[in-house]
């Protein structure tokens, strides 16, 4: 197989489109953190520490979650479970990952390069929640939570309450929208003994969960909004914003999921855009 079907199929196996639920995020750390835009360099170095982290997370995930998603009628199409990738292969996307990461950390700056070995380990290892706690979904909003932090540390290399609340408000939304799509796989994860929030409370419950984990996203970044003291044109926003989260939610019924990929993919692709762009025109200083 030649290197660039070798490297289209690795992206298909990472849903690379998937980069926008948390890149546009990663930039409102950093651009929050500024006060305006960060000079180019930077840009370029968080875009790199980024892609390769979620390169190697996503990558990892794929690799150790093969023989489970061969038995998932909805996944055993999947890259890995085809046979279509070599696992040598995988291992060096995610070795080659993992060393940019700490090359883009290392050319930011001291801080973020010291914490990047703890991010490394809390982005691999949500491969392994769903197999011992129901509070996966909650393990893989820190991670997502893990780019706007890094982005903010990345420009202003401090913690404030600021960028916290911006991180948990991520950790919350990606928490929310993860337990929507892990009802369609709640059949299979009983069977297969794995651990959800469906599982554990029931898909109606399940649901219940979700839209306060979305209520608590809304109102960690009105206060992100505030302490950033950004214009009325942010706040308008985020009520656009939390109108598309409840849509999301009327959109998917305890008994009818034929609408999740919809709320899924196309409602939160919306979100993270319609944030950053908020951000940006809201800026004192642009």
């Amino acid at each position: 197989m030649r290197a660039l079907d070798k490297i289209r199929l690795t992206l298909e196996m990472i849903k690379f489109e998937h980069t926008i639920f948390v890149l546009p995020f990663t930039f409102i750390g950093a651009f929050l953190a500024r006060g305006s835009i960060p000079p180019l360099e930077k840009i370029l170095l968080i875009v790199l520490a980024m892609a390769s982290a979620r390169t190697a997370a996503m990558s990892f995930n794929r690799l150790v979650d093969r023989e489970i998603d061969s038995k998932n009628p909805r996944t055993r199409d999947r890259i890995l479970p085809r046979g279509r990738l070599s696992l040598r292969w995988v291992y060096g996307v995610i070795g080659v990952s993992i060393a940019l990461f700490f090359i883009a950390t290392y050319c930011l700056n001291y801080l973020v390069f010291c914490l990047s070995p703890c991010a490394l380990i809390i982005i691999l290892a949500y491969s392994y929640t769903k197999r011992f706690t129901w509070t996966t979904h909650l393990f893989l909003g820190l991670a997502m939570s893990l780019g706007p932090l890094g982005g903010w540390l990345a420009i202003r290399p401090e913690f404030t309450l600021t960028c916290l609340l911006l991180a948990m408000g991520v950790m919350f939304w990606g928490a929310g929208f993860d337990i929507i799509y892990s009802c369609l796989d709640y059949n299979f994860d009983m069977q297969e003994g794995l651990h959800s929030i469906p599982v554990r409370f029931g898909i109606k419950n399940a649901l219940f969960i979700s839209t306060l984990f979305h209520i608590i996203t809304i109102v960690c970044f009105y206060y992100v909004g505030r302490l950033s003291r950004l214009s009325p044109i942010y706040f308008l926003g985020l009520a656009g914003v939390a109108i598309i989260l409840f849509a999301e939610h009327l959109l998917v019924k305890p008994h009818d999921l034929s609408k999740v990929n919809v709320a899924f993919f196309t409602f939160n692709g919306f979100v993270s855009v319609i944030m950053f762009v908020i951000v940006i025109l809201a800026l004192p200083c642009i």
